[in-house]
Protein backbone atom coordinates (compact mmCIF):
# COMPACT_ATOMS: atom_id res chain seq x y z
CA UNK A 1 0.00 0.00 0.00
CA UNK A 2 1.31 3.46 -0.94
CA UNK A 3 1.15 6.60 1.17
CA UNK A 4 -1.20 9.26 -0.23
CA UNK A 5 -0.36 12.96 -0.01
CA UNK A 6 -3.80 14.53 0.13
CA UNK A 7 -2.38 18.05 -0.05
CA UNK A 8 -0.60 17.17 -3.27
CA UNK A 9 -3.81 15.64 -4.64
CA UNK A 10 -5.71 18.90 -4.18
CA UNK A 11 -2.75 21.14 -4.98
CA UNK A 12 -2.87 23.09 -1.70
CA UNK A 13 -0.32 23.98 0.96
CA UNK A 14 -0.21 22.04 4.21
CA UNK A 15 -1.34 25.11 6.15
CA UNK A 16 -4.26 25.84 3.83
CA UNK A 17 -7.49 26.90 5.53
CA UNK A 18 -10.61 24.78 5.04
CA UNK A 19 -12.33 27.34 2.73
CA UNK A 20 -9.25 27.27 0.46
CA UNK A 21 -9.30 23.47 0.44
CA UNK A 22 -12.97 23.45 -0.55
CA UNK A 23 -12.27 25.99 -3.30
CA UNK A 24 -9.47 23.82 -4.71
CA UNK A 25 -11.76 20.79 -4.53
CA UNK A 26 -14.53 22.51 -6.49
CA UNK A 27 -12.09 23.56 -9.20
CA UNK A 28 -10.76 20.01 -9.63
CA UNK A 29 -14.25 18.51 -9.43
CA UNK A 30 -15.37 20.65 -12.39
CA UNK A 31 -12.42 19.30 -14.35
CA UNK A 32 -12.65 15.62 -13.46
CA UNK A 33 -16.30 14.87 -12.72
CA UNK A 34 -17.04 11.75 -14.84
CA UNK A 35 -20.31 13.19 -16.14
CA UNK A 36 -18.59 16.09 -17.91
CA UNK A 37 -14.87 15.30 -18.08
CA UNK A 38 -13.20 13.84 -21.15
CA UNK A 39 -10.04 12.93 -19.25
CA UNK A 40 -9.32 9.18 -19.58
CA UNK A 41 -8.67 8.79 -15.83
CA UNK A 42 -11.50 11.07 -14.73
CA UNK A 43 -13.26 8.50 -12.49
CA UNK A 44 -10.05 7.58 -10.64
CA UNK A 45 -9.01 11.22 -10.23
CA UNK A 46 -12.45 12.13 -8.91
CA UNK A 47 -12.21 9.34 -6.35
CA UNK A 48 -8.81 10.63 -5.21
CA UNK A 49 -10.12 14.20 -5.01
CA UNK A 50 -13.18 13.17 -2.97
CA UNK A 51 -10.97 11.16 -0.64
CA UNK A 52 -8.56 14.03 -0.07
CA UNK A 53 -11.41 16.46 0.62
CA UNK A 54 -13.03 14.04 3.10
CA UNK A 55 -9.87 14.06 5.21
CA UNK A 56 -8.60 17.63 4.85
CA UNK A 57 -11.94 19.29 5.58
CA UNK A 58 -12.46 17.20 8.74
CA UNK A 59 -10.39 18.83 11.52
CA UNK A 60 -10.06 15.60 13.53
CA UNK A 61 -8.87 13.40 10.69
CA UNK A 62 -6.68 16.14 9.27
CA UNK A 63 -4.84 16.73 12.56
CA UNK A 64 -3.98 13.04 12.94
CA UNK A 65 -3.10 12.72 9.23
CA UNK A 66 -0.79 15.76 9.45
CA UNK A 67 1.20 14.16 12.27
CA UNK A 68 1.51 10.96 10.26
CA UNK A 69 2.42 12.83 7.06
CA UNK A 70 5.53 14.30 8.64
CA UNK A 71 7.20 10.90 8.30
CA UNK A 72 6.12 9.85 4.78
CA UNK A 73 5.97 11.15 1.21
CA UNK A 74 3.62 10.39 -1.69
CA UNK A 75 4.07 6.93 -3.20
CA UNK A 76 6.19 5.61 -0.34
CA UNK A 77 5.48 2.04 0.72
CA UNK A 78 3.25 2.40 3.74
CA UNK A 79 1.78 0.40 6.58
CA UNK A 80 0.06 2.35 9.38
CA UNK A 81 2.18 2.31 12.56
CA UNK A 82 0.16 0.79 15.40
CA UNK A 83 0.30 4.04 17.38
CA UNK A 84 -0.17 6.49 14.49
CA UNK A 85 -3.33 8.06 15.99
CA UNK A 86 -2.51 7.58 19.69
CA UNK A 87 -4.00 10.31 21.84
CA UNK A 88 -6.12 11.91 19.10
CA UNK A 89 -9.83 12.22 19.79
CA UNK A 90 -12.21 11.18 17.00
CA UNK A 91 -15.94 11.69 16.79
CA UNK A 92 -17.88 8.45 16.68
CA UNK A 93 -19.78 9.33 13.53
CA UNK A 94 -17.21 11.15 11.43
CA UNK A 95 -17.72 9.05 8.29
CA UNK A 96 -20.98 7.23 8.90
CA UNK A 97 -22.46 8.52 5.63
CA UNK A 98 -19.46 7.50 3.51
CA UNK A 99 -19.14 4.15 1.79
CA UNK A 100 -15.56 3.13 2.52
CA UNK A 101 -15.67 1.01 -0.63
CA UNK A 102 -15.65 4.22 -2.66
CA UNK A 103 -12.21 5.14 -1.34
CA UNK A 104 -8.75 3.56 -1.30
CA UNK A 105 -7.36 0.93 1.06
CA UNK A 106 -5.13 3.69 2.45
CA UNK A 107 -8.20 5.66 3.55
CA UNK A 108 -10.02 2.61 4.93
CA UNK A 109 -6.99 1.50 6.96
CA UNK A 110 -6.67 4.90 8.60
CA UNK A 111 -10.26 6.05 9.01
CA UNK A 112 -12.53 3.00 8.90
CA UNK A 113 -14.41 3.87 12.07
CA UNK A 114 -18.11 3.91 12.81
CA UNK A 115 -20.47 5.67 15.16
CA UNK A 116 -23.90 7.15 15.64
CA UNK A 117 -25.94 9.67 17.56
CA UNK A 118 -29.14 8.93 19.41
CA UNK A 119 -32.28 11.01 18.88
CA UNK A 120 -34.82 11.40 21.68
CA UNK A 121 -37.80 13.38 20.45
CA UNK A 122 -36.59 16.93 19.83
CA UNK A 123 -33.43 16.28 21.82
CA UNK A 124 -30.27 14.71 20.47
CA UNK A 125 -27.69 12.90 22.51
CA UNK A 126 -24.19 14.18 21.88
CA UNK A 127 -21.93 12.10 19.70
CA UNK A 128 -19.37 9.78 21.23
CA UNK A 129 -15.67 10.44 20.90
CA UNK A 130 -12.88 7.88 20.63
CA UNK A 131 -9.15 7.93 21.33
CA UNK A 132 -6.40 5.35 21.53
CA UNK A 133 -4.03 5.32 24.51
CA UNK A 134 -0.93 3.27 25.34
CA UNK A 135 -0.22 1.95 28.82
CA UNK A 136 2.56 -0.10 30.41
CA UNK A 137 2.04 -3.83 30.91
CA UNK A 138 2.84 -3.46 34.61
CA UNK A 139 -0.18 -1.14 34.98
CA UNK A 140 -2.41 -3.89 33.61
CA UNK A 141 -1.04 -6.29 36.24
CA UNK A 142 -1.57 -3.99 39.21
CA UNK A 143 -4.13 -1.41 38.10
CA UNK A 144 -3.23 2.26 38.21
CA UNK A 145 -4.40 5.83 37.90
CA UNK A 146 -2.60 7.58 35.07
CA UNK A 147 -2.75 11.01 33.46
CA UNK A 148 -3.15 10.77 29.68
CA UNK A 149 -2.77 13.62 27.22
CA UNK A 150 -5.29 13.78 24.37
CA UNK A 151 -5.12 15.95 21.26
CA UNK A 152 -8.34 17.69 20.25
CA UNK A 153 -8.38 19.35 16.79
CA UNK A 154 -10.17 22.70 16.56
CA UNK A 155 -10.90 25.15 13.75
CA UNK A 156 -10.64 28.93 14.03
CA UNK A 157 -12.91 31.48 12.33
CA UNK A 158 -10.69 31.50 9.23
CA UNK A 159 -10.84 27.73 8.84
CA UNK A 160 -7.31 26.93 10.02
CA UNK A 161 -6.91 23.71 12.02
CA UNK A 162 -4.91 23.58 15.24
CA UNK A 163 -4.57 21.03 18.02
CA UNK A 164 -5.45 21.65 21.67
CA UNK A 165 -4.08 19.29 24.31
CA UNK A 166 -5.96 18.36 27.44
CA UNK A 167 -5.12 15.98 30.27
CA UNK A 168 -7.38 13.39 31.86
CA UNK A 169 -6.87 11.21 34.91
CA UNK A 170 -7.85 7.68 33.97
CA UNK A 171 -8.24 4.67 36.24
CA UNK A 172 -6.82 1.56 34.63
CA UNK A 173 -8.50 -1.49 36.16
CA UNK A 174 -6.35 -4.42 37.17
CA UNK A 175 -6.31 -7.02 34.41
CA UNK A 176 -7.29 -4.69 31.54
CA UNK A 177 -6.68 -6.33 28.15
CA UNK A 178 -5.30 -5.11 24.85
CA UNK A 179 -8.08 -3.51 22.82
CA UNK A 180 -10.44 -3.08 25.78
CA UNK A 181 -12.35 0.21 26.02
CA UNK A 182 -12.61 2.50 29.02
CA UNK A 183 -15.82 4.54 29.00
CA UNK A 184 -15.76 8.07 30.39
CA UNK A 185 -19.41 9.00 30.67
CA UNK A 186 -20.44 12.49 29.54
CA UNK A 187 -17.00 13.39 28.11
CA UNK A 188 -18.07 13.24 24.47
CA UNK A 189 -19.81 15.90 22.37
CA UNK A 190 -22.42 18.02 24.17
CA UNK A 191 -26.06 17.17 23.56
CA UNK A 192 -28.45 19.24 21.43
CA UNK A 193 -31.76 20.62 22.68
CA UNK A 194 -31.10 19.51 26.23
CA UNK A 195 -29.94 16.05 25.23
CA UNK A 196 -27.34 14.20 27.25
CA UNK A 197 -23.68 14.53 26.29
CA UNK A 198 -21.98 11.66 24.55
CA UNK A 199 -19.22 9.51 25.99
CA UNK A 200 -15.48 9.30 25.47
CA UNK A 201 -14.14 5.81 24.80
CA UNK A 202 -10.45 5.14 25.33
CA UNK A 203 -9.15 2.12 23.45
CA UNK A 204 -6.30 0.61 25.47
CA UNK A 205 -3.14 -0.76 23.90
CA UNK A 206 0.10 -1.85 25.54
CA UNK A 207 3.27 0.14 25.03
CA UNK A 208 5.67 -2.11 23.06
CA UNK A 209 7.87 -3.90 25.58
CA UNK A 210 11.25 -5.38 24.63
CA UNK A 211 10.85 -8.16 27.21
CA UNK A 212 7.23 -9.30 26.93
CA UNK A 213 4.66 -10.22 24.29
CA UNK A 214 0.94 -10.45 25.12
CA UNK A 215 -1.66 -12.73 23.54
CA UNK A 216 -5.04 -12.32 25.16
CA UNK A 217 -4.30 -12.82 28.84
CA UNK A 218 -1.19 -14.94 28.26
CA UNK A 219 2.21 -13.27 28.46
CA UNK A 220 5.38 -14.55 26.78
CA UNK A 221 9.02 -13.74 27.52
CA UNK A 222 12.34 -15.03 26.19
CA UNK A 223 14.65 -16.43 28.86
CA UNK A 224 18.32 -16.68 27.91
CA UNK A 225 20.18 -19.54 29.59
CA UNK A 226 23.73 -20.88 29.48
CA UNK A 227 24.42 -24.27 27.86
CA UNK A 228 25.23 -25.90 31.23
CA UNK A 229 21.99 -24.56 32.75
CA UNK A 230 20.03 -26.10 29.89
CA UNK A 231 21.96 -29.38 29.89
CA UNK A 232 22.26 -29.98 33.64
CA UNK A 233 19.24 -28.11 34.93
CA UNK A 234 19.29 -25.04 37.16
CA UNK A 235 17.26 -22.94 39.57
CA UNK A 236 17.38 -19.21 38.84
CA UNK A 237 15.61 -16.01 39.89
CA UNK A 238 13.90 -14.14 37.04
CA UNK A 239 11.86 -10.90 36.99
CA UNK A 240 8.21 -10.90 35.87
CA UNK A 241 5.65 -8.08 35.56
CA UNK A 242 4.21 -9.13 38.94
CA UNK A 243 7.54 -9.56 40.73
CA UNK A 244 10.52 -11.90 40.88
CA UNK A 245 10.02 -15.68 40.78
CA UNK A 246 12.28 -18.68 41.44
CA UNK A 247 12.28 -20.78 38.28
CA UNK A 248 13.58 -24.31 37.72
CA UNK A 249 15.17 -25.11 34.36
CA UNK A 250 14.68 -28.84 33.63
CA UNK A 251 17.83 -30.68 32.63
CA UNK A 252 18.15 -31.50 28.94
CA UNK A 253 16.26 -28.35 27.85
CA UNK A 254 16.66 -26.97 24.34
CA UNK A 255 16.05 -23.57 22.79
CA UNK A 256 12.34 -23.06 22.18
CA UNK A 257 11.16 -24.98 25.22
CA UNK A 258 8.30 -23.22 27.02
CA UNK A 259 8.15 -23.11 30.79
CA UNK A 260 4.63 -22.31 31.97
CA UNK A 261 3.78 -20.41 35.13
CA UNK A 262 0.06 -21.00 35.58
CA UNK A 263 -1.96 -17.94 36.56
CA UNK A 264 1.01 -15.55 36.23
CA UNK A 265 -0.33 -13.86 33.08
CA UNK A 266 -2.76 -10.93 33.08
CA UNK A 267 -5.11 -11.01 36.10
CA UNK A 268 -8.80 -11.70 35.62
CA UNK A 269 -11.63 -14.05 36.57
CA UNK A 270 -9.63 -16.58 34.58
CA UNK A 271 -6.06 -15.26 34.75
CA UNK A 272 -3.69 -15.95 31.92
CA UNK A 273 -0.41 -17.83 32.09
CA UNK A 274 3.17 -16.58 31.84
CA UNK A 275 5.43 -18.50 29.46
CA UNK A 276 9.21 -18.34 29.44
CA UNK A 277 10.62 -19.46 26.09
CA UNK A 278 14.18 -20.73 26.54
CA UNK A 279 17.01 -19.50 24.35
CA UNK A 280 20.31 -21.31 24.86
CA UNK A 281 23.15 -18.80 24.44
CA UNK A 282 26.70 -20.01 23.73
CA UNK A 283 29.60 -18.23 25.45
CA UNK A 284 32.09 -16.75 22.95
CA UNK A 285 35.36 -18.61 22.28
CA UNK A 286 37.54 -15.51 22.36
CA UNK A 287 40.16 -16.74 24.84
CA UNK A 288 42.60 -19.65 24.71
CA UNK A 289 40.93 -21.27 27.72
CA UNK A 290 37.49 -21.02 26.13
CA UNK A 291 38.74 -22.46 22.85
CA UNK A 292 40.37 -25.38 24.70
CA UNK A 293 37.08 -26.13 26.46
CA UNK A 294 35.23 -26.23 23.14
CA UNK A 295 37.96 -28.39 21.59
CA UNK A 296 37.72 -30.77 24.55
CA UNK A 297 33.94 -31.02 24.10
CA UNK A 298 34.40 -31.72 20.40
CA UNK A 299 36.80 -34.58 21.18
CA UNK A 300 35.03 -36.09 24.17
CA UNK A 301 31.35 -35.72 23.20
CA UNK A 302 30.36 -37.66 20.05
CA UNK A 303 27.54 -35.27 19.13
CA UNK A 304 26.26 -34.19 15.71
CA UNK A 305 23.27 -31.83 15.99
CA UNK A 306 22.36 -32.41 12.33
CA UNK A 307 21.80 -36.10 13.01
CA UNK A 308 20.14 -35.76 16.40
CA UNK A 309 16.54 -34.70 16.90
CA UNK A 310 16.41 -32.21 19.81
CA UNK A 311 14.41 -33.23 22.83
CA UNK A 312 13.10 -31.11 25.69
CA UNK A 313 13.42 -33.42 28.62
Amino acid sequence: MEFKDYYQTLGVDRDAAIPDIKKAYRKLARKYHPDISKEPDAALRMQEINEAKAVLTDPEKRAAYDQLGERYHAGQDFRPPPDWDAGFEFSGGGFEDIDLGEFSDFFANLFGRGGSRTHRGHRMQGGDRHARIYVDLEDAYRGAIRTVTLHVPQTDAQGHVSVREHNLKVRLPKGIKEGQHIRLAGQGHPGIGGGEPGNLYLEVHFTPDPDYRVEGRDVFATLRVAPWEAALGAAIDVPTPSGQVHLKIPKGSQSGRKLRLRGRGLPGDEPGDLYFVLEVVLPPAHTDKARRLYESMARDMPFNPRQTRPTNG
